[in-house]
């Protein structure tokens, strides 16, 4: 998709900068152009999703010890092991050891899928899910690794692919962001780079809604400030700015902050509603966990996220970590998986019965897998797992993914992915493909050349797709 000329008008860095300040008026910066612009765009080819829901696991869970068993680990526990061919890190010297899952294993559904114990509630919704064990990433530092996965280049700066998605397919509400975050209270490694627009105009990057607090600065209009007087002051504002804009031609920038002050009008209206529960029923709200403090905090954003779609966002990504265990993974993964098991299955129940699974497309990964061998820095029973570029699992679920198939395998160890290997490339280009988007067309012209989420292109990988 090459940029029609003019549609989009570039601030320049001192407005950008000034625009997205903290409060309602960033967050209506972040959309201003969604009223100038069409709301829905052509896709490039049917589209088996509509909507995307991305659940971005932070700090890299371990494949080994959530989805993708290894009994020969268990068979090698606690033997000293050696890397070779590598080059030794802090990660990677000094004495190691082969580490066993702490957790048992089962066959779920009757897909038979693996899944660790620990997996109470997610166990029963195997069958709507696709396991692929084959992907790798390239960076085994998180910033780098979470800039990866998120946008496609390690380095940051580019659009992220909710940017992209944004920019391909619009939004199907326009007092709503396209694109919204739900991030934890401490933003991932990288910052908000994992949702910029990048060299993408402004209008497409993602909308992060706080977890504390009011998760909309200024959503309210000032106290003893009338919704009528507010909007007689937005007409007599537009009436100035329009004179002001009439004697500059070709200052899309004016014309965008004017379309910004008339969406964050609309999002007063709108978007209090979306994030108000007090109107889902108590059944629904004790299924995604909420009100429970194990899983409250990551409730509330799947059944946030569940109802962002319902109102016509197009992809929201939603957060949770941290995953980085190097020690203790017993305790820590445990405790992570029963934060997230509880919602995501709630998740998928609800779309599925809501009849927005087929044409929602849930994605699930880290940003990278983990190692089969540890160096026990704090004891015998302490151990955990580095990090590991070259094997992780991720999980897909509606929108057209294969229900209830595994795709990929690692090695026996869960070292190494040996079959149907694809770079993370290749899964951004698979889920622009699912979403009715050639990666190879929705391009922007920017330095020089016309860039795209996969780089230098990629595949898709139909082995994931039903």
């Amino acid at each position: 998709m090459k940029t029609p000329p003019n549609q989009y008008a570039t601030p320049s860095r001192r407005e950008a900068l000034y625009g997205l300040g903290a409060g309602l008026g960033s967050v209506a910066f972040s959309s201003l152009l969604q009223g100038a612009s069409p709301t829905s765009r052509v896709v490039h080819h049917p589209a088996k999703a509509k909507r995307c829901i991305f659940l971005m696991m932070e700090g890299g869970p371990s494949h080994i010890d959530t989805f993708d068993p290894k009994p020969e680990l268990a068979k090698r526990h606690l033997e000293k092991f050696k890397r070779s061919g590598e080059r030794e890190s802090a990660m990677s010297s000094g004495n190691r050891y082969f580490v066993k899952s702490p957790f048992d294993f089962i066959k779920a559904g009757e897909s038979g899928a693996d899944i660790s114990t620990e997996w109470q509630h997610l166990k029963e919704m195997v069958d709507d899910m696709c396991f692929y064990r084959g992907c790798q990433v390239e960076s085994v530092n998180h910033p780098t690794a979470c800039y990866h996965v998120n946008t496609g280049n390690r380095f940051g700066g580019d659009p992220a692919i909710g940017s992209w998605v944004n920019y391909g397919l619009g939004t199907e509400n326009e007092n709503l962001p396209g694109f919204v975050v739900l991030p934890r209270t401490a933003y991932p490694q990288g910052g908000a780079g994992n949702w910029s627009n990048g060299f993408l105009p402004a209008d497409f990057q993602g909308t992060p809604l706080r977890p504390q607090g009011s998760p909309i600065l200024d959503l309210n209009p000032p106290a003893g400030v009338s919704r009528g007087q507010q909007r007689a002051n937005l007409d007599l504002l537009s009436k100035l700015n329009q004179k002001h804009l009439d004697t500059r031609e070709g200052r899309g920038d004016l014309s965008a902050r004017m379309a910004s002050y008339e969406l964050a009008y609309r999002m007063q209206t709108e978007v209090p509603g979306i994030l108000d529960l007090d109107g889902e029923k108590q059944e629904t709200l004790e299924s995604y966990g909420i009100g429970d403090s194990t899983t409250d905090a990551f409730g509330r954003k799947c059944l946030l996220a569940r109802r962002l779609v319902e109102k016509g966002v197009r992809f929201v990504q939603a957060y949770a970590g941290n995953w980085d265990s190097h020690d203790y993974i017993a305790k820590a993964h445990g405790s992570l998986i029963r934060s997230v098991d509880k919602p995501i299955a709630a998740l998928l129940r609800d779309l599925k019965e809501r009849g927005m699974l087929d044409d929602t497309l849930v994605v699930w990964c880290g940003e990278f897998g983990r190692t089969p061998d540890n160096g026990m820095r704090s004891g015998a029973q302490s151990y955990g797992r580095d990090h590991n570029a070259k094997a992780m699992t991720m999980w897909f679920a509606g929108g057209g993914t294969k229900a209830g198939h595994t795709v990929g395998a690692t090695d026996e160890i869960g070292a190494e992915a040996v079959e149907c290997v694809h770079h993370i490339r290749d899964v951004h280009c698979t889920i622009l493909h699912l979403l009715g988007l050639d990666d190879n067309k929705l391009t922007y012209y920017h330095a020089g050349r016309h860039k795209q989420l996969s780089q230098f292109g990629g595949q898709v990988i139909h082995d994931l797709i039903a």
